[in-house]
C-alpha cells in the first residue's frame, strides 16, 4: 500500500502499515495470539488515536455478519462489525427495535458501545446500556463470554472498555417491540426560554436534540422525536396554529401560536448545519416512520464517504446543564468562527464503569468543528477550562485536551478497570499509547 491508513475524517494517520482482515474466528484467534500489540478498527468514526496501533490493526468486516434474533429472550446477537443501519432494518422487519440510536446510523455496533456513544432522550441510556453479553477474543487467542446476569459487576466494567480487554467479536443486545416515530424540527428557541424550561424542553418528547452555532443566545433548531405509542404530537399541517390542549408545548406556546416553547415549526426539511441540503436527513414535518428511520438524524441508506469535520463532546451532570451552557456562552467569539454546528442532548445515567454517563444523569454538549486542528485545539482548551467546575467527561472517541490526571479523577471505578485489564490482558496486547497516556498510566 502506498496510502497510509486513516480514520473516517482523515485527521488521524494510523501507524500500522495495513489492516488485517481475518475471515473467520479461528483466523482472528491466531492473529491475536501471534501479535505483540493489537487494536481493532471499527467504522473509523473516532477523531483521536484511540484505535491506533504500532503493531497490528484489525478490521472484523471479514467475519460473518451474523444477526441472530432470540424471540424468547427478546435479544439479538450481533457481529461486532455490523452497522446500526443494517441492524435496524433487519430488526424492524422482524417486529423488534432498539430503544435508541445515535445521530449517525452508519457506525459499528461494537465500536459505538465500546466508547459509550449515545443518542438523546431523558430515559435513554447510551447505546452500550442495551448490551447484555459480550463475546471477545483475549490476548492468548481464547474466546471469553461475559454476561450481565452471570458476571455482574465485572460485566459492567467490560462493556465500555475502549478495546482494552480483547477483540470483541459479538454483542447481545436487548430488544423492545418495534415502534414508529414522528419527527419535527423547530427554529428560533430563545436562550432564556431554554434556561427557564430546560427540563420541560427535554422531557417534551422521546428524544430531543438542540442545535446551535453559538453565534447568539438563540437555539437555531430543535429536533423533536415523538414515539407514536407514547405521546401526542403537533399537527405539521397546522404549524401556524396554537398547539392543541395536551400536546407538547401547549402550555408554552407564544401569542402567535408557535407550538414549541415559542419556537416556530420549520417550513421545510432542514439539515443541522445551516445552508446544507437536507436530502440525506431523516424525514421531518411529522411524517411517521419506523424507529430506525427517525431516531438518527441521517438516513440509513446514505453512507457518508469522508468527513470534512472534526468533533468533540463533553458530558456534564444534568443539574449543572444550564450553568455549563451559560459558561460556554462567554466563549461565543472563540467557538463560532471554527464551528460547523453544536448539538445538545440528554443521556440517562448508567452503571458502566467507563461510561461518560456513569452514575449521573447527563447533558452532552457536542461540537462539529471545521477541519482545522490548529484552529480548533486552542478552543478546546478554553471550553474545558469553562467546564472544569462541572467535571465534564469528554467523549472517548472525539478530540479533547483534558490532562490525563484530571480525566482519571472523573472515573471512580478506574482502579477496578485497571484490575480488569490486568486480568484479561496481562501482557498489554490490546493497550496502545492512547490508553497508557489517558487511563492506564500512574494515577
Amino acid at each position: 500500500m502506498t496510502d497510509k491508513v486513516r480514520n473516517w475524517a482523515g485527521n488521524i494517520v494510523f501507524r500500522a502499515e495495513h489492516v488485517d482482515r481475518p475471515s473467520s474466528l479461528s483466523q482472528l484467534r491466531g492473529l491475536v495470539s501471534r501479535s505483540r500489540e493489537v487494536r481493532v478498527l471499527g467504522s473509523g468514526h473516532s477523531f483521536n488515536a484511540i484505535a491506533d496501533s504500532a503493531g497490528t490493526l484489525v478490521s472484523l468486516d471479514g467475519l460473518p455478519r451474523t444477526i441472530e434474533i432470540d424471540s424468547a429472550s427478546a435479544t439479538v446477537k450481533v457481529a461486532a462489525s455490523v452497522r446500526y443501519a443494517e441492524l435496524g432494518a433487519r430488526l424492524h422487519a422482524e417486529g423488534y427495535a432498539l430503544r435508541n440510536l445515535a445521530s449517525l446510523p452508519h457506525i459499528s455496533v461494537a465500536g459505538s458501545c465500546a466508547t459509550a456513544t449515545h443518542g438523546s432522550g431523558d430515559a435513554n441510556g447510551n447505546l452500550a446500556t442495551a448490551v447484555s453479553a459480550i463475546e471477545m477474543v483475549t490476548a492468548g487467542g481464547d474466546v471469553v463470554v461475559l454476561g450481565r446476569d452471570t458476571d455482574g459487576d465485572r460485566f459492567e466494567g467490560a462493556v465500555v472498555a475502549l478495546g482494552a480487554l480483547g477483540a470483541v467479536v459479538s454483542l447481545t443486545l436487548d430488544l423492545v417491540p418495534a415502534f414508529d416515530v414522528r419527527q419535527y424540527v423547530y427554529e428560533g428557541l430563545a436562550g432564556e426560554v431554554l434556561d427557564e424550561h430546560f427540563d420541560d424542553v427535554f422531557s417534551s418528547a422521546y428524544s430531543v436534540s438542540l442545535f446551535t452555532g453559538w453565534r447568539t443566545s438563540v437555539i437555531d433548531q430543535a429536533w423533536v422525536k415523538h414515539r407514536l405509542d407514547a405521546s401526542p404530537a403537533p399537527d405539521a399541517s397546522r404549524a401556524g396554529d396554537p398547539a392543541p390542549a395536551g400536546s407538547v408545548g401547549a402550555t408554552t406556546a407564544d401569542g402567535a401560536g408557535n407550538p414549541f416553547f415559542g419556537a416556530t415549526m420549520a417550513d421545510g426539511p432542514r439539515h443541522p448545519v445551516p445552508g446544507v441540503s437536507a436530502v440525506h436527513c431523516t424525514r421531518q414535518a411529522g411524517v411517521p416512520g419506523p424507529w430506525f428511520e427517525r431516531l438518527p438524524h441521517f438516513r440509513p441508506d446514505f453512507t457518508p464517504s469522508a468527513g470534512e469535520e472534526l468533533q468533540s463532546e463533553y458530558l456534564v451532570p444534568r443539574e449543572h446543564a444550564v450553568a455549563a451552557l451559560r459558561a460556554l456562552a462567554g466563549l461565543r467569539d472563540h467557538i463560532a468562527p471554527v464551528l460547523q454546528i453544536s448539538e445538545i442532548r440528554t443521556v440517562a445515567a448508567d452503571r458502566l464503569w467507563l461510561s461518560t454517563a456513569y452514575g449521573r444523569e447527563s447533558v452532552a454538549i457536542h461540537f462539529t468543528w471545521i477541519k482545522d486542528p490548529a484552529a480548533v485545539l486552542p478552543v478546546l482548551g478554553l471550553i474545558e477550562e469553562r467546564l472544569a467546575p462541572f467535571e465534564a467527561r469528554p467523549h472517548w472517541g472525539k478530540l479533547f485536551t483534558v490532562a490525563p490526571e484530571v480525566l482519571r479523577s472523573r472515573y471512580e471505578r478506574l482502579p477496578d478497570f485497571r484490575d480488569l485489564v490486568a486480568h484479561f490482558d496481562p501482557t498489554g496486547t490490546f493497550t496502545n499509547d492512547f490508553l497508557r497516556d489517558h487511563l492506564l498510566g500512574a494515577p
